[in-house]
């Protein structure tokens, strides 16, 4: 039986949403180990819109999470509200911006960020059923966030950004230094995470991480 692998997008656009590289190398390399995906983003608004062309944030413009993740979805996508966990074999978040903004407000708050109460909920329920957890990029500060906040230590990796790496240990998780096509794997609480474009200066290196990343996962499900 194909593996079901939810994959959690935060919008459409490395500033304000989902790395788009990230997201659509996550999705071809689900694909061609053969699992059954399922995406799924948030119903409500993101934290603010960013003119990819300026960097400038778009004052007075507002765009729904769900509705931006559905360019990168073709619109094969779901409210994560209706998501149930035994739909799930596995969960992936790829980075951008938006993980850190509208999954959470590391970006704004840092070691001190809140998550998302059903982003934070989903995750709890995935690493309670002892289903695996991908995370790229910056997302792993939102894995961290969530299984902290149950009494876990989740290790994990963003590349090798000290700042970074240092409010992911304040928020009680441990880091470990990964050059771009680099894995950590922690076996105890089933998360893959790699740093992706945390590192990547071309897209060929940073498909390499997400790659190995997707084959640790595909491995962890052989192994159940």
């Amino acid at each position: 039986m194909s593996k079901r692998v939810g994959v959690i997008l935060s919008g459409c656009g490395v500033y304000d949403g989902a790395e788009i590289h990230e997201a659509v190398i996550t999705l071809l390399a689900l694909d061609r180990a053969g699992a059954d995906v399922i995406c799924m983003a948030p119903n409500k608004d993101q934290m603010h819109v960013v003119n990819h062309l300026t960097g400038d944030v778009a004052e007075g413009e507002r765009r729904n999470i769900l509705v931006e993740s559905a360019r990168i979805a073709r619109g094969d996508i779901r409210d994560m509200a209706t998501v149930r966990i035994d739909e799930l074999d596995a969960l992936v978040m790829p980075g951008g911006f938006g993980a850190a903004k509208n999954l959470c407000d590391f970006a704004v708050r840092g070691a001190d960020c809140t998550i998302d109460p059903e982003v934070s909920a989903l995750i709890q329920a995935v690493h309670k059923a002892g289903k695996p957890i991908v995370a790229m990029c910056i997302a792993p500060a939102v894995a961290v966030k969530a299984l902290t906040n149950g009494g876990f230590k989740p290790k994990v990796t963003i590349g090798t950004d000290d700042g970074t790496a240092s409010a992911l240990e304040s928020m009680g998780g441990i880091h470990e230094n990964h050059d771009v096509r680099g894995v950590t794997v922690d076996e105890a609480n089933r998360v893959i995470s790699t740093p992706a474009y945390m590192l990547g200066q071309s897209i060929s290196e940073v498909a390499d991480g997400i790659e190995n990343s997707i084959s640790e996962l595909m491995r962890m499900l052989e192994r159940d």
